[in-house]
């Protein structure tokens, strides 16, 4: 389980995050929702190692996690930042490779190529295996970076807004599999979404932020209320529910639902 306890970032004498206490069960994937600007992806940032957190501590299975050795880390928390960019004329399957690097360091094993081939195949990316990043579409890279982050095979995925500028079919394709981590896998996984339907139907916990603080955490149906969603946004709702899941309305031009 991660735990955070009465963390803190401050630049100069502006407070992105404030005395955030929140614990991410483990096996489950948590959704960490809110308007922009509440922290979500410095919260995220910091549990990656990736920022300095001002005060407080943020605890990997009840050991401090600036305790652990980085490399020691990098094989047990894996993280996909936003838009991800190498920069670099790779093919799907020498991107996926790189997920492999605190393992075999570069020197590809024949047990890390079996690796590799699982994170292709878990996201059906067989037939742009030796396709290039820059000839695929954003969709398709994006899937992409999310095999290389499985085949990090690690306990813990930290993914923010893997959803972002996709379409319809390859976010549900990336939630499903996330879903399927989870489930199948017993992984962990917790990532920023903005998309709160996506949140409501997919995630097991969910973790509300506003303003650099946590303004509610808890299971979907905890969350998933009118006046809480109303609350963190700022904007009407009208949440239903039925067998096939949860829809969370908000589209209505005069801003009111009946």
């Amino acid at each position: 389980m991660i735990t955070v306890t009465n963390l803190s970032k401050r630049y100069g004498t502006k407070a992105v995050l404030s005395s955030v206490n929140v614990a991410f069960p483990t096996g489950q994937l948590t959704s960490l929702i809110g308007p922009n600007g509440a922290g979500k992806t410095t919260l995220l940032m910091m549990i990656a190692r990736l920022l300095e957190p001002s005060s407080g501590s943020i605890q990997l299975d009840g050991t401090e996690i600036s305790h652990i050795r980085i490399n020691d880390y990098a094989k047990r928390v894996a993280t996909l930042r936003q838009s991800p960019d190498f920069n670099l004329r790779l093919t799907v399957q020498e991107l996926v490779a790189f997920g492999r690097f605190p393992y075999s360091r570069g020197l590809l094993t024949i047990e890390d190529q079996r690796i590799i081939d699982e994170a292709i195949a878990f996201l059906t990316l067989d037939a742009l295996r030796d396709a290039y990043l820059d000839e695929i579409s954003g969709g398709q890279r994006q899937m992409a970076f999310l095999a290389m982050t499985i085949a990090q095979q690690t306990e813990y995925l930290l993914l923010d807004e893997p959803l972002n500028n996709l379409d319809i079919k390859h976010a549900v394709q990336i939630m499903r599999a996330l879903r399927r981590l989870c489930d199948e896998q017993g992984r962990t996984v917790v990532l920023v979404v903005h998309d709160i339907n996506f949140a409501a139907n997919y995630s097991d916990h969910i973790v509300a932020m506003k303003a650099g603080a946590v303004h509610y955490a808890g299971t979907v149906p905890d969350i998933m209320s009118e006046q809480k969603l109303r609350q963190l946004y700022d904007l009407s709702f009208k949440v239903t529910r039925d067998a096939h899941g949860y829809l969370c309305n908000y589209f209505t031009p005069s801003g009111e639902l009946e």
